[in-house]
């Protein structure tokens, strides 16, 4: 019966390095999937038409304060001192007005580009985890982000067309 035991564990610890070994680790590259996404696509023209608004927005107020600052240079010197302080006030105010809109606009360039790439994010992640249980993979490395400094591209396996085909992208 002792002898039995030797034979199972000395059988099983022979196992367990091929068993190691014999485990699947893929790695996929994100960049190349995302800009081919019908989702990124529509997210970068939707940034661009906020983009174009706000721009559109910005002109105006340049120009109206334009207007404003030659109307003042024009009649300066014969507007009484209680008019020129007021003006002056007054395209600093808008100076101000403008540099605070451009920086709002610039928040919600940041927010709005983050909401819709946390969306594409989380669906091609989704991809990713579909494809590493059918594939019944251990890991999945993502060698596009640069968090993982090196990837053995002959001990993995590059699933990047595989979670394009999940995603449904040629």
């Amino acid at each position: 019966m002792y002898d039995m035991k030797k034979i199972i564990i000395v059988a099983l610890m022979a196992l367990v390095p091929g068993f190691v070994f014999a485990q699947k680790f893929g790695h996929v590259n994100t960049s190349e999937i995302i800009p081919l996404m019908s989702e990124y696509k529509s997210a970068q023209t939707e940034l661009e038409e906020l983009q174009k608004q706000y721009r559109e927005e910005l002109q105006y107020m340049d120009s109206e304060y334009a207007k404003k600052a030659e109307d003042y240079e024009k009649n300066r010197e014969t507007l009484p001192e209680s008019i020129r302080t007021r003006r002056e006030q007054e395209l600093l105010e808008s100076q101000q007005k403008m540099t605070q809109y451009y920086q709002d606009c610039q928040v919600n360039l940041d927010q709005k580009s983050k909401e819709l790439m946390d969306g594409i994010n989380n669906k091609v992640l989704k991809a990713i985890q579909t494809v590493g249980e059918e594939g019944t993979y251990v890991c999945i490395f993502d060698v596009a982000g640069g968090v993982v400094p090196f990837v053995s591209s002959t001990l993995t396996t590059d699933v990047t067309e595989a979670v394009k085909a999940k995603l449904g992208i040629k």
